[in-house]
């Protein structure tokens, strides 16, 4: 009887010796995987680093940090994924059925999950090409705003009201990236008929000439003010079309400057901004006479003809 009481002590000791060594090798296979997440971060961040201060060039930098991003995430997944084989491994099961299972199951998913496989595809050649970058002002579709996150499966963007938009990859057909190499201010300025066309384009050469030798606005400003002329004849205002090409992401906030001194500048110089007018025809007799057309003004009250 004490034997036997003893071989079942002895039997629950091992039993429990060999479950603490299988949760402590489960333990250090985790904490290894984590560390190594964490080396490969830090190591892919410390690339990006000194390919980016290596060059001046703000498109590299751009495709640098987006690229630095993505690599993250699969190293993430990819170190999880052996590690959770290697644990299932510890624990005694075994990862050979549950693999084939897997594809199986992946094989059936695969084709009622053709949508996250477009994404992923998509997203992978949007990376490849280079066609959006973390910190670019895209328009994708019926939104807009600036990247702030790219990933094989989404676009994360937020519109000027802040609010945040998530476009999955497989969805964009059409990539509008705004802030690509360099951009154009594009203005329209609207002029009275009776003003002289040469005179108003002068003086919006000068105003451009101006803020090319600001401190603040001439370092956003990438060439000369350039004059596309007379665009159309408004119904009330002479359009006149220029455009400055400036540094990618600055073309709104020269837009908006050039805009203000251009005003003041018109104010100035006697340059009209015409508002909208209206024509009231009053009808035409048959021998070429029109008819009276009656006016009525209110003079502190009397009426007056």
């Amino acid at each position: 009887m004490k034997d036997d009481w003893i071989s079942e002590a002895l039997a629950l000791w091992h039993g429990l010796g060999g479950f603490a060594m299988t949760a402590v090798r489960v333990t250090l296979i985790a904490l290894v995987a984590w560390i190594v997440v964490k080396v490969l971060h830090r190591t892919i961040r410390l690339f990006r680093q000194r390919l980016t201060a290596r060059t001046d060039d703000r498109e590299a930098v751009k495709r640098a940090e987006t690229l630095g991003r993505v690599f993250r995430y699969i190293v993430s997944v990819v170190v999880t994924l052996v590690a959770s084989m290697v644990i299932l491994s510890e624990l005694g099961i075994s990862v050979a059925p549950i693999l084939g299972a897997a594809g199986v199951v992946g094989l059936a998913v695969g084709f009622g999950a053709q949508t996250l496989v477009k994404d992923y595809f998509s997203g992978f050649f949007i990376l490849l090409e280079n066609q959006i970058r973390q910190g670019d002002v895209v328009q994708l579709g019926d939104h807009s705003g600036v990247v702030e996150q790219v990933t094989l499966r989404f676009v994360q963007l937020r519109d000027y009201a802040g609010n945040v938009h998530f476009i999955p990859n497989g969805s964009i057909s059409v990539v509008t990236n705004m802030t690509f190499g360099y951009a154009n201010a594009v203005m329209d300025i609207g002029v009275a008929y009776r003003e002289d066309v040469d005179q108003v384009m002068a003086l919006m050469h000068e105003v451009a000439q101006q803020m090319r030798r600001d401190d603040t606005y001439g370092p956003r400003i990438l060439g000369d003010l350039e004059m596309a002329g007379v665009d159309q004849w408004a119904d009330s205002a002479v359009v006149i079309r220029c455009r400055l090409r400036c540094v990618p992401i600055e073309q709104w906030s020269v837009r908006r400057e050039y805009l203000r001194r251009l005003k003041k500048a018109f104010d100035e110089a006697g340059i009209e901004i015409p508002y909208p007018h209206l024509t009231i025809y009053a009808g035409q007799a048959k021998d070429g006479s029109a008819p009276a057309f009656p006016v009525q003004a209110r003079v502190l009250g009397t009426a007056q003809r």
